[in-house]
């Protein structure tokens, strides 16, 4: 784990080598944005509502998703990234979050392309992955900068997320005493979207990857638990969030486990193909 400043601001970063699981994945919308510095050859991104997908060939950069997004790696692929906290990445973009939200950007049209040729070059001399990912924090260090009003949104969003989005945010606004329309322009600058957004993107998060696979599922029950008003709005979020029905996530997630058993990419990813 990361020092001062980047440890309030980053969940972790690593490398990544070798043969993907599957040649396309699908990311649901979740609020975990991501900076990659690719070392391989070009890897294919669709975003949102896009029709067609985007070669990056240095990498990414993409802030709170509102749409899944699909993700095409080479084989073989080679990266280092870093998987930010949700208000993380805004202090090394140099443009507002909300404008990768669903559209990301390359690392050279956020850090320019001299110095993020420097920086895969130096990665790619290293010896070891962990000499890599410690050039990586290095560079973000450097780049580091300081937003107004990333600490009032950094508390708030810790209680969204210490909540699983439970939260009500004109409970948050009134103790931290700033007006709505403040903090809602401070969270899209910052994180990407607004508080409301963010709370619904952790509530559906932590309700979807607390579903057991294994077993028949309860979908009625599992939208009450999680506090929706009733199955048909979980169903339109499970839409919106995914771009799946709940029946095809399902399927999706127990092909994953059944062909991948124990892969490092446990999580969201989704085959796509």
């Amino acid at each position: 784990m990361p020092g001062p400043p980047l440890d309030g601001l980053i969940g972790d970063l690593y490398y990544l080598e070798g043969a993907p699981p599957y040649s396309r994945l699908l990311l649901p919308a979740a609020p975990a944005p991501l900076l990659i510095v690719n070392l391989g050859a070009p890897f294919l991104i669709r975003a949102g509502d896009e029709p067609e997908a985007v070669e990056y060939r240095d990498g990414c950069a993409v802030t709170t998703p509102t749409r899944a997004w699909e993700f095409g790696y080479p084989t073989p692929t080679r990266s280092v990234g870093v998987h930010f906290k949700p208000w993380g990445l805004a202090p090394f973009l140099p443009m507002q979050a909300a404008e990768l939200c669903d559209r990301p950007a390359t690392v050279e049209q956020i850090w320019g392309e001299p110095a993020v040729a420097e920086l895969r070059r130096r990665l790619t001399s290293a010896e070891t992955p962990q000499e890599m990912l410690r050039l990586l924090e290095e560079e973000l260090v450097r780049r580091w900068r300081t937003i107004d009003g990333l600490d009032i949104v950094r508390h708030l969003s810790s209680d969204i997320a210490e909540t699983g989005g439970a939260v009500p945010i004109s409970d948050l606004g009134a103790a931290s005493r700033a007006g709505s329309t403040y903090l809602a322009a401070r969270f899209k600058e910052i994180v990407g979207v607004t508080p409301k957004r963010l709370a619904r993107s952790y509530r559906f998060t932590s309700t979807v990857l607390a579903i057991d696979v294994a077993v028949p599922i309860d979908w009625a029950d599992v939208a009450a638990r999680a506090g929706y008003s009733d199955q048909a709005h979980f169903v339109h979020e499970f839409r919106e969030f995914t771009g799946l029905t709940p029946t095809r996530y399902v399927e999706l997630r127990r092909r994953f486990l059944r062909d991948h058993p124990d892969h490092a990419l446990d999580g969201w990813p989704l085959p796509a193909e």
